[in-house]
């Protein structure tokens, strides 16, 4: 190996070493913060209708673009195989898909306010409750 090849592998190296560290760093909090015991199997609950909310307030014309644009990076996010955390780990391989989709409706309420989000909720008021105190919505 060439003096420039070894200096790229040692970039490489530490690149890979950096992204694991960032990535044992994030399973950490996502312990530390994830939903506890009965707010996991609500929103395992109102998984269907959350999706389908997310999927109407995506195709709502009236919404703006930088909503939409996060809605379908999130049904992407969901649709994928591929996880942050995978599924096989107790608790937090789900946990990580709650609060990514916690993450996203909260800034999308930031934006576009709780009424836009309501109008487009297709389930029962219990259900638009627990997504509430799911992403801890006023």
């Amino acid at each position: 190996m060439t003096v420039t090849g070894s200096r790229v592998f040692d970039v490489l190296v530490d690149v890979v070493i950096a992204l694991i560290l960032l990535w044992i760093v994030m399973i950490v909090a996502l312990a530390v913060i994830r939903p506890k015991g009965v707010v996991l199997r609500d929103a395992m609950r109102i998984l269907p209708d959350l999706l389908r909310l997310i999927r109407r307030l995506s195709a709502d014309r009236s919404q703006p673009r930088g909503v939409r644009v996060r809605l379908g990076l999130l049904m992407v996010y969901l649709a994928l195989p591929i996880d942050l955390v995978p599924d096989f780990i107790p608790v937090l391989g789900y946990a990580d898909d709650a609060i990514i989709v916690a993450w996203v409706l909260r800034s999308i309420v930031r934006r576009v306010g709780i009424d836009a989000v309501r109008d487009q909720w297709p389930g029962s008021d219990a259900g638009f409750e627990t997504v509430r105190r799911i992403c801890r919505l006023t």
